[in-house]
């Protein structure tokens, strides 16, 4: 039995990259022998184990056969005779396919080390083309890769568009390309991911809006702009998305089942034009404040002004209004009720909100 370190640990050392997870294969064993040694075994459909000290993932060796369409669709053999070789075979990209022995000796079967030395990022075997996720894949190590200098090979590229052309990414669940796609945001290059979807003809069927070239350009534009305001995956996705008109920004975060907070934080981030907010009275303002629940949520009026800051909001204006923020959260009712009592005017119920409202107000007319 023998044991590999492989994939993303060994390829971002080799980067220069942290490694914060580690997968290990193991060569010649079976479930049994790995259950006797006190593994615990988590994979359904491929042998899976953890390590009964520190719960890293040990998988058998294992080869794939394609049986059907989508990413679903492999025959899954996984025994003591299956080689690291074949093993590697089955991964997507040479630089992924390079093992690390215990002895810290590379094993590069596919030429990974040559690739990362050329910073390309290049499939293995013609076998890349039976997996669509891999066209999303590769778009993110694009996006992450980036800064680095990697691009995508153009025999690898043009791999991509026959699984895009065939109609494959159809077969994807909405959970594995929001996956990637989240993934790909929260990135150093994440205009590289839909940069890669565009030249491959593979924006349909998850992101089929962007075909029209007047949505794409404003969806780069704001996401190229937010990228160097914040890393938040979440912010930069609706501060991309908003470009597209409503309903069609509703249309693909529905389609990708985005998570209700970002789904309500498209919604208020809304603008019908730039002037509501560079010009806007303090009234106008505050009913925004409102209508994105300010008080209860204190973090997301600093969102939308990062958000609305690609779109073209100054950063002084920003600035001002993230400081009258504060000045309106202070406002308490407690604080009013007793003011209007000794006053000789006590207030109660409705009145003491319409009260809060009016000095949030006062306060902003005065910030602003």
């Amino acid at each position: 039995m023998e044991i590999y370190l492989v994939g993303g640990a060994v390829r971002d050392t080799l980067l220069g990259y942290p490694v914060h997870e580690r997968d290990w294969v193991v060569v010649g064993a079976t479930a049994e022998i790995m259950l006797n040694l006190g593994y615990r075994q988590v994979g359904k459909d491929f042998p899976v184990f953890l390590h009964p000290q520190n719960a890293e993932e040990y998988a058998l060796a294992r080869t794939e056969r394609k049986t059907g369409r989508g990413y679903t669709g492999f025959a899954i053999a996984a025994d003591a005779s299956v080689s690291l070789e074949q093993d590697l075979l089955r991964r997507d990209l040479t630089i992924n396919a390079i093992a690390q022995a215990a002895d810290g000796q590379l094993i590069d079967p596919y030429g990974g080390l040559n690739d990362i030395a050329q910073r390309q990022l290049r499939h293995i075997s013609p076998a890349f083309a039976e997996d669509p996720l891999r066209v999303l894949r590769v778009a993110r190590f694009a996006a992450r890769f980036a800064i680095d200098g990697f691009t995508i090979a153009n025999e690898t590229l043009a791999l991509m568009q026959q699984l895009a052309a065939a109609g494959e990414l159809a077969e994807l669940s909405c959970e594995r390309v929001w996956k990637e796609t989240e993934r790909a945001l929260a990135s150093s290059s994440p205009v590289v991911f839909f940069e890669t979807l565009i030249s491959v003809k593979a924006l349909t069927p998850w992101f089929a809006e962007l075909v029209n070239s007047q949505y794409q350009t404003d969806f780069i534009q704001a996401l190229t702009a937010i990228t160097g305001l914040t890393d938040d995956a979440s912010l930069r996705w609706v501060a991309a998305v908003t470009t597209l008109p409503s309903v069609a920004a509703q249309a693909v975060n529905q389609r990708l089942r985005v998570s209700t907070d970002i789904q309500a934080l498209t919604e208020q981030a809304q603008l019908s034009s730039l002037d509501e907010l560079n010009t806007a009275p303090a009234a106008t303002l505050l009913e925004r404040m409102n209508r994105a629940d300010c008080w209860r949520r204190p973090q997301r009026w600093q969102q939308l002004l990062i958000i609305w800051q690609a779109h073209g909001l100054s950063a002084c204006r920003a600035n001002l209004l993230a400081r009258a923020m504060q000045q309106l959260q202070a406002v308490n009712a407690g604080d009013l009720i007793r003011a209007a009592a000794a006053a000789g005017q006590p207030i109660s119920g409705i009145e003491v909100g319409v009260r809060v409202n009016q000095e949030r107000l006062r306060l902003l007319q005065q910030a602003l």
